[in-house]
């Protein structure tokens, strides 16, 4: 003590324990204030879809941004309770291995690793017609990637969807093709096949709106008689090859309603129903949307 000044010098372990018990305090305040972040299915495959829930700490937060390996930006809304969500697909084209989700806003920043496994598809061999391999308009293909390309704020899923047809499986998702001996290097089958008789009805397996209706005779040769429905938030069913179809563009349809009928529109080789599943414009694996959906 400087009993002239009143001074009593720090020493050097007084000081680096003072800065060390401010850096703690620091810290426990931006763990506490820090975004809390679930990621489901905690051990993905390709065809899986992701859901990135984040928890922020405070009422009015501004929703976070979602990134997957510092690149591709995916939307995000707001859940109950101050969380938000966005949803991630991957496809038989994605590779497999860590992905990074990079999880930014007001809250700070997180970085998180999620490994995605591989996963083996089947394989068919499809012999062609002369002629088949060059089917499909320029109307129907511009119609199906505007639909695909559909973000709608509202949501309307909830949970499991429901099955659209009852008939067996015939075609999985994620089939791998070689067409006339030759590898198609970006193709997947994007969806599941059931087949049925022709007029078996048809389903939709979640609330929605139709947001596509495309017919044979306005060209829709490919994908035949079709029904796109937009269940919100970036997701998307499309039926196609129906017999017939029972709704109109901006009708709004509920899980389990009749939206049409089984059929062999386009090209197909027997009745069947084809459900593709498509999230933020990826066509992902419809099954895990059946069996256990999203909240």
């Amino acid at each position: 003590m400087n009993y002239l000044t009143g001074y009593r010098p720090f020493s050097r372990r007084a000081v680096l324990a003072g800065l060390l018990a401010g850096s703690a305090s620091w810290a426990w305040a931006s763990r506490a204030y820090a975004y809390d972040v679930v990621i489901s299915p905690a051990n993905p495959q390709l065809g899986d879809t992701l859901s990135v829930i984040i928890q922020a700490s405070q009422p009015g937060a501004a929703p976070p941004v979602v990134t997957l390996n510092h690149s591709t930006r995916y939307p995000v809304f707001p859940l109950s309770g101050n969380r938000f969500r966005a949803l991630i697909p991957t496809s038989p084209l994605t590779p497999p291995g860590t992905l990074t989700i990079q999880v930014m806003g007001d809250e700070g920043n997180r970085n998180l690793a999620v490994g995605l496994r591989n996963r083996s598809f089947p394989t068919q061999r499809i012999t062609l017609r002369p002629g088949q391999a060059s089917l499909g308009t320029p109307h129907e293909f511009e119609r199906v990637a505007a639909f695909r390309d559909l973000v709608t704020p509202e949501r309307f899923w909830n949970g499991a969807m429901v099955r659209p047809n009852p008939g067996r499986v015939t075609t999985v998702y994620g089939v791998r093709r070689y067409y006339n001996g030759v590898f198609a290097q970006d193709y997947y089958h994007r969806g599941v096949d059931y087949a049925a008789p022709t007029g078996s009805p048809v389903v939709s397996p979640a609330a929605g709106r139709i947001a596509l209706v495309g017919r044979v005779s306005e060209g829709f040769e490919l994908h035949g008689n079709t029904v796109g429905i937009d269940h919100g938030q970036g997701v998307l069913s499309i039926m196609i090859h129906l017999h017939r179809i029972d709704v109109n563009e901006g009708d709004f349809v509920q899980a389990g309603q009749g939206i049409g009928t089984v059929g062999s529109t386009g090209i197909s080789t027997g009745p069947h129903l084809h459900w593709g599943l498509y999230v933020n414009g990826i066509s992902v694996d419809p099954v895990p949307w059946r069996e256990r959906g999203f909240e």
